[in-house]
């Protein structure tokens, strides 16, 4: 039984507005209605329903942590592609871990936002324990989650 305590993080609501108009890229958000559903929303870590209004954004994570706490990332910052909604929405309430159904790669990086390590995850019944394991060290300062298939960033973990 895992026991430390971490939370998923979606991304930070100041992030998130700036992010809606100019994404890490700098090029600008061009909100679009979703026909289908089922991308993985960064904003509020669920996935969108048919209709909703999202975008597609460049989305550079470590970098935005590292200007927060004063980490030099160097060559590990990098920026890739997210869904988050166009308007802002309810941030996720319960802590779940979400995005736990398919294969993902946890990534760990240190405090000075170097990458420790990654592992991957094939179960759901296997992510807690991967988790519980990647901050069982304590160099490690947080964890991202990725898919695999296309490596996006899915969300943040950090000790609770």
């Amino acid at each position: 039984m895992p026991t430390t305590t971490y939370t998923p993080r979606p991304i930070d609501p100041q992030a998130l507005k700036e992010l809606r108009a100019t994404d890490d890229a700098g090029r600008p958000t061009a909100p679009f209605t979703d026909p289908e559903g089922d991308a993985p929303l960064r904003c509020c870590l669920r996935r969108s329903e048919p209709g909703e209004r999202i975008a597609l954004v460049s989305y550079a994570p470590l970098r935005r942590w590292a200007s927060a706490t004063g980490a030099e990332p160097g060559p590990y910052d990098e920026q890739g592609p997210v869904f988050i909604h166009a308007d802002p929405c309810e941030a996720p309430a319960d802590g779940a871990l979400p995005f736990t159904n398919a294969h993902r790669v946890l990534r760990r990086y240190s405090t000075q936002g170097h990458i420790l390590g990654g592992r991957l995850v094939e179960s759901p019944a296997a992510f807690e324990q991967a988790l519980a394991e990647a901050f069982d060290d304590p160099s490690v300062a947080l964890v991202h989650v990725r898919a695999v298939e296309y490596g996006c960033f899915l969300y943040e973990v950090r000790r609770a």
